[in-house]
């Protein structure tokens, strides 16, 4: 059975990773975190959807713009445009987060991963086919638990298939700009053991930390990873990258599920 465990009640991280050889919350090593989608969650949006990945929660929602950024215009590039904006909610941590407006700048964290998810969003996207129009992904973290680049990229591929069929069934779009599906994970080394999915008590005692985001048809957009301590050899990477299709593949099939 899973073991839960309360991130606000201030824990001794040396305590809970010692499980004798079992993950924190007694998954297998190969083993997703419990996945939910909730589509439509904010109905003002073209397309909408909660993504819920164990005790990590973030709000995706895709908004249409009927023209095109500036540069575009300027540059006379053809074709519309996607991108994402990424943000975590004061409470979404057992520490408050400062909101960024309150400190006048995007983080460097935060215009990472806003970046991330917008050139992974568009690798799926044939941007001539969506016309002289730009889709904004907002991606708002409610509650993190380790994961939320990979879940926002996960949920904001739904949000942004649901505001595509919107468009058409509007007649909008003629023709379905989305090649292919698309979803992110993580994963990592922990105790000299390959793992999927970690949770936040798994990424801060990792040994290595890594984000897989990777295609339906199992082609590679992006890999990050980190050693927090030794190099990791190709044999571990290539360790995690089998999970990493393992993992792909399963909530590709769950996003399909949603998006039927």
């Amino acid at each position: 059975m899973k073991k839960e465990i309360n991130l606000s009640g201030g824990i001794d991280l040396d305590a809970v990773v010692e499980t004798s050889g079992k993950r924190i919350d007694g998954r297998e090593p190969d083993q997703l975190r419990s996945v939910r989608f909730t589509k439509n969650f904010i109905t003002s949006a073209k397309g909408s959807v909660l993504i819920e990945m164990g005790n990590t929660r973030v709000i995706c929602t895709a908004s249409v713009e009927e023209n095109v950024p500036g540069w575009m215009r300027f540059q006379k590039v053809p074709g519309g445009w996607v991108t994402a904006e990424y943000s975590m909610l004061p409470g979404a941590t057992q520490d408050r987060t400062q909101r960024e407006a309150t400190k006048g700048k995007i983080g460097g964290r935060t215009m990472e991963i806003q970046r991330l998810i917008g050139r992974s969003l568009r690798a799926v996207v044939d941007l001539k086919k969506l016309g002289r129009r730009q889709i904004y992904l907002d991606c708002d973290v409610i509650q993190a638990d380790g994961g939320t680049r990979t879940a926002s990229i996960t949920g904001a591929y739904v949000a942004l298939k649901l505001a595509v069929q919107r468009l058409m069934q509007d007649g909008l779009l003629k023709e379905d700009p989305v090649i292919e599906g698309l979803a992110a994970i993580s994963c990592g080394i922990h105790k000299e053991t390959p793992i999927l999915d970690l949770c936040y008590l798994e990424d801060s005692a990792a040994e290595v930390d890594a984000n897989f985001v990777m295609t339906e048809s199992g082609k590679i957009i992006e890999v990050q990873g980190t050693a927090e301590g030794a190099p990791f050899s190709k044999d571990e990477l290539m360790q995690m990258m089998t999970l990493a299709e393992k993992g792909v593949g399963e909530l590709v099939a769950l996003q399909k599920e949603v998006l039927r």
